[in-house]
Order: structure tokens, then sequence, then C-alpha cells
């Protein structure tokens, strides 16, 4: 069990000492609630998922593969480290969740503390920086601004999604807000640097993945029970970094004089979506924990002193495939240009 997991409840002789700013939250909660019906909730689910893990992944793998790898990079980066300070300040806040606090609030469940929302942050991370890659594409002024209040209205509507769950206060959403806006100044601001970094040709190799292993191992050392995030990072970086040296992968190289197209781009997002699950499935089945063949040996159970270990490398390999592996092999497969 996570420390997100493990939230401490209030017990209810001290209801009196619960902060006005929840007893606020909580009764506009309930005010939002009482449009709620089972469609309108459905609809809530759908949205709120808008702004997850669950959609984003999936999507920066196929910006990567498909699109443009450098933006995949920058959407990866920017992504995992919005993840890694939402769950980092969570742990320090350790505030509880509205329904924590009033079960009659839920209306979906969701383990971990609150604020700051990670819907609310990573959803604005996401999109803004999306909105402006786009705009660059774009020169007429009316559409970039369609795309703008298209990309904000949906951040709106999400973050508004977690307060009709009764997931999260107000002040959660805006905590989120707070975060992502700041990582995207430093992101915006950064930029240059992490272009210098990783794509200018007389950046060391060694260099480039020195500095990569030290965030992550940054990343590890502050919140150890998050292993998942530095080792996606670090697998992700160094992945990139030995595929442009090694076997350059341009996601729109062309291939016998062609670009690639909607064909072509669906094979290459099966091939790696099946590369991913099979690491996932079959680390499982090997490393230790509670999905091991060998789960029944104290050495290879939950309990393992290797458990966590196991769980850096599934996500550093599962990292390593999505920028090296998987193009790699669309380049074997002939679903990619061999620069």
């Amino acid at each position: 069990m996570t420390p997100l997991d493990q939230v401490q409840m209030l017990p209810a002789e001290l209801a009196d000492f619960i902060p006005v700013i929840y007893i606020m939250g909580m009764d506009l909660i309930r005010e939002v609630q009482s449009l709620a019906n089972p469609l309108l909730t459905s609809i809530m689910i759908f949205i709120t998922e808008l702004g997850s893990a669950k959609l984003f992944f999936p999507l920066i793998l196929f910006i990567f593969w498909w699109i443009d790898e450098k933006k995949g990079l920058h959407f990866g980066i920017i992504i995992l480290v919005s993840f890694w300070i939402n769950y980092f300040l969570k742990t320090i806040f350790r505030q509880p969740r509205p329904f924590h606090l009033d079960s009659s609030l839920a209306l979906v469940y969701q383990s971990g503390y609150g604020i700051p929302s990670g819907h609310a942050q990573t959803a604005l991370c996401f999109y803004i920086y999306l909105a402006a890659w786009l705009s660059r594409f774009i020169e007429k002024a009316g559409i970039k601004r369609i795309i703008w209040a298209a990309f904000i209205l949906l951040i709106l509507l999400v973050s508004f999604s977690r307060i009709y769950l009764g997931l999260h206060f107000p002040t959660d959403i805006l905590a989120g807000w707070a975060i992502g806006g700041i990582i995207l100044v430093i992101f915006f601001y950064l930029e240059p640097v992490l272009t210098r970094l990783f794509f200018r040709a007389k950046t060391p190799t060694r260099l480039q993945n020195i500095s990569v292993a030290f965030i992550a191992l940054i990343m590890n050392e502050l919140l150890p029970a998050y292993r998942a995030i530095p080792a996606l990072f670090l697998g992700f970086c160094i992945g990139y970094t030995i595929m442009k040296s090694r076997f350059p992968f341009l996601a729109q190289g062309e291939i016998k004089g062609k670009k690639p197209g909607l064909q072509l781009m669906v094979v290459r997002c099966l091939t790696g979506f099946l590369g991913v699950g099979i690491i996932f499935v079959s680390s499982r089945l090997i490393f230790p924990g509670e999905g091991s063949l060998l789960r029944d040996l104290y050495y290879w159970s939950i309990a393992s002193p290797f458990y966590e270990l196991g769980q850096f490398v599934r996500y550093g390999l599962i990292g390593l495939w999505v920028s090296a592996g998987a193009p790699r092999v669309f380049q074997q497969m002939g679903l990619a240009a061999n620069e």
C-alpha cells in the first residue's frame, strides 16, 4: 500500500475542528451535486478521464511515434515531471479528499490525498502546451483563438468534473492550476536549454545521460515510494539519446519517397503498444511481487527486498522501449526510414 492510500480520516468527534475552508468547499460541492443525475454523472466520469494518465501517455506515444519525436520527448518530460511534482506535494500536504470528511459526497472513489489536484494540474500542463504547439502551424488568428478556447474549456471541464464527483475541494483545483502554471512557465523558459541538451549534435551523449540520471536520482530519493515516474523518465530520456546517436528515427521521415500515412501509423502504434504490454506482463511474472510466478518464495514475494528494484527496472525498460526499442523495430520492419 502506498503512502497516498493511507489517508488519515478525521474522527467524528473532531468534526467541529474541520477547517472552515473545507466546510465551504463541501457546501459548494453539495450545491454542484444538486444537479446530479445518472446521465450527467456518466458524462463527468468520461470528462475526468480526459485529464488522466490513461489518455496523456498514449497521446504522447502517438506524437512520438508518428508526428514529431522531438516534441514527443518534450511532452513526455513535462507530463512526467508534472506527475512527480503532484505526488510529491500530495505527500507533503496530506490533505483528505471531500468524501473522506463526508462520504455522501463520493459519486466515485479514488485513493490518495487531495491537494493539489493532479487532473487539474496535468490537464493545464498538457493542453496549454498542446495549444501553444498547434498554434505555431496555423496562420489564421481566428482558428488559433478557437484552438485556445477549446483547450481552455477542456481544462475547465476536467477541473469541474473533479468537484462534481466529490474528488476535490475547489482549493485543490486552484492549487493544481497554480502549480501547473508554474511548471509551464519554467518549462517554456528552460525549453532552449532542453533543446541544446538533447538535440544539438555537439552535446556528448555521456553528458546527456549523466544529466538525466542525476535528475532521476533526485526524484527517486525525494519520493522513494513512487519509483515508476523516475524510472520512466530515466528510460525514456536515455533511450532517446541512444536512438539519436545510433539509429536516428524521424517520425515523419519519408519511406521510399512517401510520408508515413494512417495505415502505417496504426501498425506502428499496435507494434509499440504490444511491446509495452509484453514488457509489463513478462516483468510482472518474472520480477518479485504479487504477480510473480515465484511469489510463494519469500525473496520473490511483495515483501522481497528486491521488489522496488524490480519495479524500477520494469518501468525503466518500458521508457527505454518507447524511445529506442520501438523506433528500432519500426526501422527493422520497414515502418520507418533508417536514417
